[in-house]
């Protein structure tokens, strides 16, 4: 902290850089932006484009300092006695070690709680919907009748006058006169919209007056202005002051202007624009109409070329008649031809074909009676073969063996018994026979 310097040991002797350094950083932290109030005195424009000045009251004065890039923007002339506000920072210009005002901003002395009373309406009527964008309607395209709400004194009538007859002559105007500045200025123009609205002779309004100061216009940021635009059944253009003026009037009319001959070229369309968009329409239907009248001629030289006499087209069907019938009979003829020679060859190749009707029947039945032989043979030796066959399995029969006396040893568990060395005593056995079976129990068992 800048400040530690003020607390270290007393003997310390500080340089004067240091001091000053310390205290502008005290300044520019401590102290905010803020604003002041005072007159004008000293003033001097440098080359730079920097001003230079002291504000002062009646007690006190002190130094300050506007960039150029900061004082180009100023529209109200500045000078000395000028009673003004600065946004400004407090500093130190360590150089000389004065204390001195860095300024941000600048304007007249009083137009802050003019400032003010326009933010705080502004938002009232935002908030009820009067700048929203969907209550605001579209001018008319060519209107029959064109309302002014302005003074019958201000230049901006003599503009607007001026932009409409070179815009378009023919189209009526009527002026509701009133005041556009000073004390009642307001109601006049409130009760001006108003008083147009209950004749309704006009298609669209323009509410304008010519630049000046915020003082100047300041009629057109009062409610009962607002309220009267806002409630108008014609269309409102709004046209006050120069482009960088906005007013509370500019938010709630219909459509905004930038200045009054801005608003008087919205509600007319310009006739050279018309008449050349005339002209263009007008050679664009020419230059249609020619090519369709060249189509329609191309189009009737076609069908005439295509258009034939009867007697003539008569002929030509008789040609093509004639043509065809000749095409006919030289492919009946051919057809004719073809078949004949189709026919020859084959009775040709039939009659050559005859004689081998004999061989291949001879054939055929010498190879039927070797089949037939063939086939008594196969079955004579596959009979005498099943003959072999089934003496065999009479042979190998169980029952066969039985009947020769012997008989057949199992086991509980169904197994053949041939070795008495398999067996123990208890178990039981089951003898079959040629005819029918009988269980036995081993007593004793012998021999290898």
């Amino acid at each position: 902290m800048p400040t530690g310097l003020f607390f270290e040991e007393k003997s310390r002797v500080l340089r004067v850089a240091e001091l000053t350094s310390a205290i502008k950083k005290l300044l520019e932290s401590e102290v905010p932006l803020l604003w002041v109030r005072g007159e004008i005195s000293n003033l001097v424009k440098a080359a730079s484009g920097h001003w230079y000045f002291a504000l002062k009251d009646d007690q006190a004065q002190v130094r300050c300092v506007m960039f150029r890039h900061k004082n180009q923007f100023l529209s109200a002339p500045v000078a000395n006695g000028s009673q003004v506000e600065v946004l400004a920072v407090a500093t130190l210009y360590e150089q000389r070690g004065d204390f001195q005002l860095t300024v941000e901003q600048m304007r007249p002395a009083g137009l802050g709680v003019l400032y003010e009373r326009f933010a705080q309406l502004k938002l009232k009527l935002e908030a009820e919907g009067l700048f929203d964008p969907a209550r605001k309607r579209p001018l008319p395209q060519y209107p029959k009748r064109i309302g002014i709400v302005t003074s019958p004194q201000a230049a901006a009538l003599r503009d607007v006058l001026t932009t409409l007859r070179s815009r378009l002559p023919g189209v009526p105007v009527v002026l509701y006169p009133t005041a556009v500045q000073g004390t009642g200025s307001a109601e006049q123009i409130a009760a001006a919209v108003r008083t147009a609205n209950q004749r309704a002779e006009c298609d669209v309004l323009i509410v304008c007056r010519g630049g000046g100061s915020i003082e100047d216009l300041w009629a057109f940021n009062e409610e009962v202005v607002a309220r009267a635009i806002a409630a108008s059944d014609i269309p409102v253009v709004s046209g006050v002051g120069h482009e960088t003026d906005f007013t509370i009037a500019d938010f709630v009319a219909d459509e905004r202007a930038p200045t009054p001959t801005a608003a008087a070229q919205r509600v007319v369309p310009d006739r050279h624009a018309l008449m050349r968009g005339l002209r263009d329409i007008a050679q664009h239907l020419r230059r249609a109409q020619r090519n369709r009248l060249q189509n329609a001629m191309q189009t009737a030289d076609y069908l005439q070329r295509r258009l034939v006499h009867p007697a003539q087209q008569l002929q030509r069907q008789t040609q093509q008649l004639d043509q065809l019938h000749q095409r006919l009979q030289r492919a009946y003829a051919y057809r004719r031809q073809h078949q004949h020679w189709q026919w020859q060859s084959l009775a040709q190749r039939l009659q050559a074909a005859s004689g081998d009707f004999v061989r291949l029947q001879d054939r055929q039945a010498n190879l039927a009676q070797r089949l037939t032989r063939a086939m008594h043979n196969t079955q004579q030796r596959h009979a005498s073969r099943l003959e072999n066959i089934a003496q065999h399995l009479v042979y190998l029969d169980p029952k066969q063996v039985f009947a020769r006396g012997y008989s057949m040893v199992q086991d509980a568990n169904g197994r053949v018994v041939s070795d008495a060395a398999t067996l123990a005593a208890g178990d039981e056995l089951r003898v079959t026979f040629a005819k029918g079976w009988a269980k036995a129990e081993v007593k004793e068992t012998g021999g290898k």
